[in-house]
């Protein structure tokens, strides 16, 4: 091994998202999510059971591999999901090892279920038995050892934590990974987001009166709530691109409203701050932006309010979707999950703009937005033999009222 050499102080430097691996209700990897995407089709969406009748969520299909030994006590669902999508970019993340040092590789993970999952089956095994579950440690529930996790299945000793700020949790945990790289104290970080279903969300949101019944519908007049899904994206970024065609984190922005515990501010200020701020960071005025990934709950406050703060910073229009309905809500995972999409788009030529999926009948009380329905990809004219910048934008909204917004670009 060969460490490089680092700078300690590091403002603006550029960082790049050389790797990513993903998996939801489209598929188990980019090939099956980029198919499964051109195709129109999601085949994790549907009815599922729960404690209290059926749901329709997104769920990851197929099995998914052990966890390794040593890590045994932290065996959860959402581990798994998390170990196969790491799986997906072992290759980047040992040569990322190999060339800076295990200590010089961070980990920053978003999540909102940890493995609550397993905590609700060891409760039932001891209400019905009287004692937990032989196999069932406490640490597979905590919100930490998603990092940690990810850490020693790789051997990366470098900063390991998670944020957990519900459905902006993994928006956040990009954001905290590339002030790592600025500050000068890792050379790559592992970033992104996972969550698993589990009874939890389902109920808790239904309890809200917040899930719908059949496929969400964001944007329409019908709308009535969101579908929960699982899954997971995981990127390696760092300050040096990789070898395919660069893909950068060119802007983020971040706020809190603190208007209410669950209901989004009606006006939309600190969402709009966040899209500004993201604009800002990037030194890019509405009009560079190619498309934008709506965070579109198909909730009524929601949708609202994105409409509305959407119209005022782009005035002029912009292409726009909401994915949820070809993944389900992710929670933890969703600004990940949303933003690997994007980067599909952005690394591939052949990856069309995710179309946005509804019954086509707009909100009379909402403003008129330039929605992806048809065939559409990113400009792809060639000036003097290279490609034109592009900028995509991915926006997340959470309980709380907090608000992310990034951007990439190539």
């Amino acid at each position: 091994m060969n460490p490089v050499t680092h700078t300690t102080h590091i403002t603006r430097a550029p960082v790049y998202l050389n790797a990513l691996g993903m998996m939801n209700a489209l598929g188990n990897d980019l090939p099956s999510i980029a198919a499964a995407l051109a195709q129109g089709i999601a085949p994790g969406m549907g009815m599922i059971d729960s404690q209290t009748g059926p749901a329709f969520a997104g769920r990851v299909c197929g099995s998914l591999r052990e966890v390794p030994a040593p890590l045994v006590a932290l065996d959860c669902r959402n581990n798994r999901l998390l170990l196969e999508t790491l799986m997906q970019i072992a290759p980047q993340i040992e040569a990322a090892r190999e060339r800076y040092g295990a200590h010089r590789i961070g980990v920053v993970l978003g999540t909102s279920t940890s493995g609550i999952r397993e905590g609700e089956a060891a409760m039932r095994a001891f209400l019905r038995e009287g004692a937990m579950p032989e196999k069932f440690d406490y640490r597979q529930i905590e919100f930490g050892t998603t990092s940690s996790f990810a850490a020693a299945a790789f051997d990366l000793r470098g900063p390991a934590y998670t944020i957990s700020t519900a459905c902006t949790s993994s928006a956040k945990a990009i954001i905290a990974a590339r002030r790592l790289l600025r500050a000068g104290l890792c050379d790559a970080v592992v970033t992104g987001g996972v969550d698993a279903l589990c009874e939890l969300t389902l109920q808790g949101f239904a309890s809200l009166e917040l899930t719908s019944r059949t496929r969400t519908n964001p944007m329409s007049r019908n709308r009535c709530g969101i579908n929960i899904g699982e899954g997971a994206a995981v990127f390696l970024m760092s300050r040096a691109p990789g070898p395919h065609r660069p893909v950068i984190l060119a802007g983020a922005g971040e706020t809190s409203d603190a208007y209410h515990m669950s209901s989004p501010d009606p006006e939309g200020a600190g969402g709009e701050m966040a899209l500004r701020a993201a604009l800002a960071d990037a030194q890019l005025s509405p009009e560079q932006i190619a498309y934008v990934n709506l965070h579109a709950t198909a909730t009524r406050k929601n949708d609202e309010m994105e409409a509305h703060l959407m119209a005022r910073v782009f005035p002029n229009g912009v292409p726009v979707s909401g994915t949820k309905p070809w993944t389900g809500h992710t929670l933890g995972a969703a600004g990940a999950i949303e933003l690997g999409l994007a980067w599909l788009c952005l690394a591939r030529d052949d990856v069309a703009l995710p179309r946005h999926l509804w019954d086509g009948e707009r909100d009379p009380a909402l403003p008129a937005l330039d929605l992806v329905e048809d065939l559409r990809y990113l400009h792809r004219e060639q000036d003097h033999g290279q490609d034109p910048a592009q900028y995509i934008m991915s926006n997340s909204f959470a309980f709380g009222g907090s608000n992310a917004s990034l951007i990439l670009g190539r």
